[in-house]
């Protein structure tokens, strides 16, 4: 077994310290404020130093939101590992706790869910387009468990905009793997064009909301917005087929 060298360690500490200030920074401040400049002062380094780590802004940032994307993930598995073994359950209680983190870590949401590309955070994107990232395993791993255990109706492939198949295509292949590779016995012919369209709109409905009510932009006041989001499952859960109340 090999031991790191007093250099790694050295390197590996520098590269925590230097991620845990780009996080205090991006709590504290919002993303604008994570620069290798501030960075460098808040450690008392210089700025040229931080390239022996990463090699630009877009560089640590991306690694700013895979930490963010991990710790989620880590949140949201300790809470489901909590309830029954029952995907609906569990998908929703994943939902409901996205919302919630997103409410608490306003900062964080921005840099990792909001940040339009070529604009601050550019490299990151959407969390769930990186199906192969935790959070979106976490997310989908609950979907492959209401596929394989819940008779739920399901859109038909025929019914795909022809304009959208080949961009669901792709992220077909990639739900494909990764519900593969989890615990769930989800048949693979049962991974088609509808599901993934369904899978795409659930994913914007429930995205759309937490967005809207995040950066406080319902077109008219919302006194109760937790009874709007609990509206907007129970209609997802409904139109699936798992509802009828």
């Amino acid at each position: 077994m090999s031991h790191p060298t007093r250099r790694g360690r050295a390197r590996a500490a520098t590269e925590q310290d230097i991620r845990r200030t780009a996080r205090k920074l991006l709590v504290e401040q919002g993303p604008e404020a994570v620069t290798l400049r501030a960075i460098a002062r808040e450690l008392g380094i210089t700025a040229p130093a931080l390239y022996r780590y990463y090699e630009s802004r877009d560089d640590l940032v991306e690694n700013l939101r895979l930490d963010v994307c991990a710790d989620l993930a880590d949140d949201l598995a300790e809470e489901i590992a909590e309830l029954p073994d029952d995907g609906m359950l569990q998908l929703f209680a994943i939902c409901k706790g996205f919302r919630r983190w997103a409410l608490t870590h306003t900062k964080e949401f921005t840099l990792v869910f909001a940040s339009p590309t070529g604009g601050v955070g550019s490299t990151a994107g959407s969390a769930l387009s990186r199906v192969d990232e935790p959070f979106g395993r976490i997310f989908l791993a609950a979907a492959g468990r209401v596929l394989a255990r819940h008779d739920i109706v399901l859109p038909s492939a025929a019914g795909v905009p022809d304009e959208l198949r080949d961009d669901l295509k792709t992220f077909q292949e990639s739900l494909v793997a990764v519900l593969a590779e989890s615990d769930q016995d989800v048949p693979v012919e049962k991974i088609d064009l509808g599901v993934t369209y369904l899978m795409i709109q659930f994913w914007a409905r429930l995205y759309g909301h937490v967005t809207l009510e995040v950066f406080g932009n319902y077109p008219i006041p919302m006194s109760k917005p937790d009874v709007l989001f609990e509206a907007m499952l129970i209609d997802l859960a409904r139109e699936i087929g798992l509802y009828s109340g």
